[in-house]
């Protein structure tokens, strides 16, 4: 039988899930298909609406061999597995004359674990075991939390939380979750044989197509014990947010509450002398994090040091000793030894890591006003981790609305390790680059508005010339604005301001669940949705609810941010130009991220309209702007109000 042609397949997958045919799909399924064949690697634009869901999973499924899939954002995992696999899977059959196997895989905290439902929570306190649910008023949050996930733990197939609608506190779930480092393992649980976690995995060993997030994907690189199935293909989405996942991954951290947790757990199941050894050092740990200063510590303090050595030092004392010894009279003694062992590891491993003083590693303190002083440690980079773990072995396609800044993909590719695009030479992963544009006429649907004749944006204090713009623009669009803005400050300012200038309703994010927020901005076109990160990324509104997107500024790092600051550093003792390979690729990224939640279909029309004059006037402007969708671009006012009330109105005629 001859093999079906990658567009007789492409052509049944759009018309299952029933979309249309775009150019921009099939040359990105082309691509993909060619750098499985040959090998190689490949990063692709693919502008939204262009379908690339089904531009990478027609070719990966037509290979036969296994692939993952990783993705940033649980929207989209959950598109792939309950929508856009089934579907093409389905539509494919035929003409393959197999039906490939899916499934999803995350990390074993994500997963319900039936010992600690069942067994309880090893605690801090001398009992050694407390009951959560009896301890949890029933008529408490956390108590009909928590009797409903007993409840659904008779009903879910997955036991993953994702499938718990409505879900449940992060303080609730960690009650029957466990961290991988806290698992007893399958053949030592009583439960491991029902262990979803393990049902999950064991899914994955037999899929054709294992989709995973960025996390799960870091883990399985940083850690060197694999917890991904071995795979022929690794196709990341939403790649632009992968080096910043991998960071989260490799980032340690260490709080006197945290120690203090790990010196309580531990105490139980060690000698007096060893476990006051570890009492002491935290008790000086926690000593020095009282005076702690935010910042970079470019130097390890001489008494920082000292608690760090001591910390590391009664840590491993510690770990070997809980190894050693067994201790019947503790209930369930393998769980609580478990869990202490994990804390106890934790602290060690990062007071090591620390004590250590890689210069491949950036050091800081961060002082919140509620939970006191955190030490964090970070790479300075994660490029040589990526190009040694992720490229070698397997075919990589790495795809994104945003990949290309500044009018390249170089900035991004040398940010995952790769040499620029061309290059050749022993242990160089061989990429191409290729953008397969956007069904949108740009031009023609969006206009680009950057207020040249406001004052350029300072660090503190608030803009009394942005908010009158800020009024003056949402007065005219009728409502229907997405407010970005580059601090939650920022947002709750502009918020607070304009309830009392306009009638519009504003809604601003904290407020309520990023969810609800969304589908209350959607239902009524009138209405204004401020926020801060999350919103630059997550929000999908086609139609004439959103035909307004502001940006306060250009979202540059901010200049106290230690890691951000000592990634900038770097590259400039290495002769390049820091603020360029950094900060201002840090702000191409979110703007051009923002930007895309305008157009969000063939029909929207609107302004994206960014309040800081220094895109018009710096000279990194034309970087940033060379990342934005091809907008037509004015600094005209007059002309964008006129423009702005004319969509408006077009969309009141027509009943919107």
């Amino acid at each position: 039988m001859t093999k079906p042609s990658l567009t007789d397949l492409l052509r049944a997958a759009v018309s299952a899930v029933g979309g249309t045919e775009r150019p921009g799909q099939v040359a990105m399924a082309e691509a993909v298909a060619e750098a499985i064949d040959d090998n190689s690697h490949r990063l692709i634009q693919a502008g939204t609406g262009t379908g690339k869901s089904l531009g990478y999973l027609v070719p990966a499924l037509a290979h036969g061999e296994r692939v993952v899939v990783a993705t940033a954002t649980l929207a989209l995992q959950r598109q792939l597995v309950e929508r856009d696999l089934p579907r093409t899977v389905e539509a494919l059959h035929p003409q393959l004359r197999r039906r490939p196997q899916f499934a999803m895989l995350k990390g074993r905290s994500n997963y319900l674990c039936l010992h600690r439902l069942h067994e309880g929570v090893p605690q801090d306190e001398e009992e050694g075991l407390f009951d959560q649910f009896e301890a949890a008023t029933p008529t408490s949050k956390l108590g009909k939390d928590l009797l409903r996930l007993r409840d659904w733990a008779d009903e879910t197939e997955t036991g993953d939380r994702d499938d718990l609608t409505p879900g449940v506190s992060d303080k609730a779930w960690s009650q029957i979750s466990v961290s991988s480092r806290e698992c007893l393992g399958a053949t030592k649980c009583a439960y491991g044989a029902e262990c979803f976690a393990e049902a999950a995995r064991e899914r994955a060993k037999l899929a054709d197509v294992v989709v995973t997030n960025h996390a799960l994907l870091a883990i399985d690189a940083i850690e060197g014990a694999p917890v991904l199935p071995q795979h022929e293909v690794l196709i990341v989405d939403e790649a632009h947010e992968l080096v910043s996942r991998v960071t989260g991954v490799a980032t340690g951290e260490l709080t006197p509450g945290q120690v203090n947790r790990a010196v309580k757990r531990a105490a139980k199941l060690v000698d007096e002398k060893t476990a006051d050894s570890l009492q002491t050092a935290a008790e000086t740990f926690e000593r020095v994090m009282e005076l702690a200063l935010p910042g970079r510590l470019e130097v390890i303090p001489e008494d920082l040091g000292y608690a760090l050595m001591s910390l590391r030092d009664s840590a491993r004392n510690v770990i070997s000793a809980i190894g050693a010894t067994r201790d019947k009279s503790v209930h369930d003694e393998d769980a609580v030894r478990k869990q202490a062992l994990a804390a106890v590891e934790n602290v060690h491993a990062v007071a090591e890591r620390i004590t250590l003083g890689s210069e491949y590693d950036v050091v800081w303190y961060e002082r919140h006003d509620r939970f006191g002083a955190t030490l964090r440690v970070a790479p300075l980079s994660v490029s040589g981790l990526l190009r040694e773990k992720l490229f070698e072995d397997r075919s990589v396609v790495l795809t994104s609305a945003t990949l290309k800044l500044g009018g390249d993909f170089n900035g991004v590719a040398a940010s995952l390790g790769l040499s620029p695009e061309g290059a050749e030479g022993e242990g160089v992963p061989v990429w191409r680059g290729l953008d397969v544009g956007s069904p949108f006429d740009y031009p023609k649907q969006g206009i680009l508005y950057v207020a040249k004749h406001l004052a350029t944006p300072g660090r503190e204090g608030t803009r009394g010339d942005m908010m009158d713009e800020l009024a003056e623009l949402i007065e005219a669009s009728g409502g229907r604005t997405l407010g970005l803005f580059s601090s939650m400050r920022g947002a709750k300012a502009a918020a607070e301001e304009l309830r009392g200038r306009l009638d519009n309703p504003i809604l601003l994010q904290g407020e309520e669940t990023l969810g609800e927020l969304i589908k209350t901005f959607a239902a009524d076109p009138k209405t204004c949705l401020f926020g801060t990160l999350s919103l630059w990324q997550g929000v999908d509104v086609p139609g004439p609810s959103c035909q307004l997107v502001i940006m306060d500024r250009i979202p540059f790092p901010r200049p106290d941010d230690p890691l951000m600051s000592a990634r900038q550093k770097s590259v400039e003792e290495n002769g390049g130009n820091g603020f360029m390979a950094v900060a201002a690729t840090h702000a191409a990224l979110l703007m051009a991220q923002g930007a895309g939640r305008l157009v969000r279909a063939s029909g929207d029309r609107g302004v994206v309209a960014i309040l800081d004059p220094r895109l018009a006037t710096a000279r990194y402007g034309s970087f940033l702007r060379a990342s934005l969708p091809d907008f037509w671009y004015t600094t005209d006012r007059n002309q964008v109000r006129r423009s702005l009330a004319a969509i408006d109105a077009s969309a009141k005629a027509d009943g919107k």
